[in-house]
């Protein structure tokens, strides 16, 4: 069973969000959208982004086919824009990969995964995290989004990047 949740018509920026695995339940889901719409608000973001929450194997597979690296990863980015403007995103983030962070850091899957959505926009509205100083910055802003819309900071210090995959 899938579970969807689409934007209403006329919302700037849109999002859809499918969760292919069925796991997520309908209140993670509508958290998780209505926290990714206020994220992509204050990110000023416009235009459209598709999400699919996917498990390891379908992110390991899309993972090899897009990036040519064996093993699932928690977000696959594809900025679907020629030259700029409004976002045109899809965005692959893993719910067995947010499972496991969030057992390790004692909070909500959804919480994990509506990192990897701002993680993925981010990198489609110029951030990146190829070395340490980027990184550092990628992760502040992230932390600064989720905290100016009452998420509070999700990615800690010491742990793996999130977006590895990106």
């Amino acid at each position: 069973m899938t579970t969807r949740a689409d934007a209403p018509a006329g919302d700037n920026p849109e999002l859809d969000l499918f969760d292919a695995t069925g796991r997520l339940g309908r209140a993670p889901i509508v958290w998780l959208r209505e926290h990714a719409l206020l994220a992509l608000g204050a990110l000023g973001a416009t235009g459209e982004v598709r999400v699919r929450v996917v498990g390891d194997a379908e992110m390991a597979s899309a993972h090899e086919r897009y990036s040519g690296v064996s093993g699932t990863t928690d977000v696959l980015t594809f900025d679907l824009r020629e030259g700029g403007g409004p976002l045109d995103t899809d965005l692959l983030i893993c719910f067995d990969e947010a499972s496991r962070r969030a057992g390790e850091l004692g909070h909500a899957v959804e919480r994990e995964l509506l990192l990897y959505i701002v993680h993925g926009v981010l990198h489609c509205l110029g951030h990146d995290d190829t070395d340490e100083a980027s990184s550092a910055r990628m992760h502040a802003e992230e932390d600064r989004v989720l905290e100016s819309i009452g998420v509070g900071a999700v990615y800690q210090t010491g742990r793996s990047k999130a977006g590895g995959g990106s």
